[in-house]
């Protein structure tokens, strides 16, 4: 198998941290979120993709509950081999969809020239160590806002970890890291 389609493999699918959530719960802990994560290749509804296109679109459905209230954080991703690893590379959410509304069963046919890289997401590049693969990327946002992604990866867990920081004051992210698990 390629090390891409191993990576996606792994990645893809859904998860929640909700056994994570219980064990923080019974130690006192009550304000770490709980998430659900769902990753779904698109390709098939990407219209115009070169021949030989050597990457995967993934779209990304995140959901944070916390104190009764959820949030959706949807993102569109290009995984592509890269020297040894695999590189993601952060899309703008297609024109025509908003964060409430952009998920992977409501996406309809999106043509690939219409399709924008981020411009404030560094791409991230992940590499397998010891059976995990680990990676992730610094981001200034805004000359004031950083966004820090480190994710480590195994069949047995999606270990996330995510921050901002304006000023250098954490804004958003947790003291440790988002424990996601195959439903």
């Amino acid at each position: 198998m390629s090390e891409l389609k191993e990576f996606l493999h792994i990645l893809c699918g859904e998860f929640d941290n909700s056994r994570q959530v219980e064990e923080l719960r019974a130690r006192g802990v009550a304000d770490f979120p709980l998430a659900e994560h769902r990753n779904t290749p698109c390709n098939h509804k990407i219209t115009g993709l070169p021949e030989d296109f050597p990457g995967v679109f993934v779209v990304e459905e995140s959901y944070y509950t916390q104190g009764g209230r959820t949030h959706a954080s949807p993102h569109l991703f290009l995984f592509t081999p890269e020297d040894g690893g695999v590189k993601l590379t952060s899309y703008e959410i297609p024109q025509g969809y908003g964060k409430d509304t952009f998920t992977y069963r409501e996406m309809g046919e999106v043509p690939y020239s219409s399709l924008a890289p981020s411009k404030k997401f560094t791409p991230a590049l992940y590499r397998k160590k010891d059976g995990v693969w680990e990676g992730g990327s610094v981001s200034m946002f805004t000359p004031a806002l950083k966004f820090t992604l480190f994710e480590r990866f195994s069949p047995e867990v999606l270990e996330v970890s995510e921050t901002m920081e304006m000023n250098g004051r954490r804004t958003f992210g947790y003291d440790q890291p988002i424990l996601y698990r195959r439903k």
